[in-house]
């Protein structure tokens, strides 16, 4: 299986590095995706958008063969969400990954601090300590070491969806922040922001305690998780 990896603000395809191995075990095509803009450090940054963000992982959908996995971590699972919507036929399952389809409509994040035409990593004190978990100092010092400005209007462009057979496609929630049951939780109780998920008609959740991260705090049984999705 052709398996996409996206990831969340601030990284680039090596941040997948240490997941990837158990994918490459089962046999899978790994695809780890830079989005437009996180090239690196000096790229350029104005005029990027969802959108093209979204157009890219679609190009790369449309070069292969068959169907195809997507993985999006945290913003990441916006972009993998809208190219569902775009090639619902194309894809066999999303996984996201400390992530949430959001509604037709919805800005990833309107209250990130933004530089000129970025959004560089802020403060840690801007995150939550239960986004923190497992996050130690070494670990936050290498992140920062390889963090690329975001593009900003990635995190204000509204979400666009457009076909309902989006909601066909089989998903796989892995919760690390919250545990699955404040999820359901949410959904049980009309939560607006879980409008999407609740709508989604297969959907299982898959619980991996950590901070949002795990790709750094927990890579390892991130992957494995990731691989027993993609095997359902």
């Amino acid at each position: 299986m052709d398996v996409i990896l996206i990831p969340g603000f601030w990284l680039d395809a090596s941040s997948w590095s240490e997941v990837t191995p158990a994918l490459d075990e089962g046999g899978h095509r790994v695809h780890a995706v830079t989005l437009p803009g996180l090239e690196g450090p000096d790229a350029t940054r104005a005029g990027i958008g969802l959108a093209d963000h979204v157009a890219a992982v679609t190009r790369l959908v449309d070069g292969l063969d068959g169907r195809v996995v997507l993985v999006g971590h945290s913003g990441g699972g916006t972009v993998a969400q809208a190219v569902a919507d775009a090639r619902p036929d194309r894809i066999a399952r999303v996984v996201y990954v400390d992530a949430a389809p959001m509604g037709d409509g919805d800005a990833i994040n309107t209250e990130l601090p933004v530089v000129g035409d970025e959004i560089p990593l802020p403060e840690w004190s801007l995150f939550g300590e239960g986004m923190l978990a497992g996050l130690d100092d070494d670990l936050r010092r290498r992140f920062r070491e390889r963090a690329i400005p975001e593009p900003a209007a990635v995190a204000t462009d509204p979400l666009r969806l457009t076909d309902e057979r989006r909601l066909d496609v089989p998903t796989t929630v892995i919760t690390c922040e919250y545990p699955s049951s404040q999820i359901q939780e949410w959904i049980a109780g009309g939560a607006p922001f879980v409008r999407e998920l609740a709508s989604m008609r297969q959907v299982d959740y898959v619980d991996l305690p950590t901070g949002h991260w795990p790709q750094f705090t927990r890579p390892a049984e991130l992957g494995r998780a990731i691989a027993q999705a993609i095997a359902r």
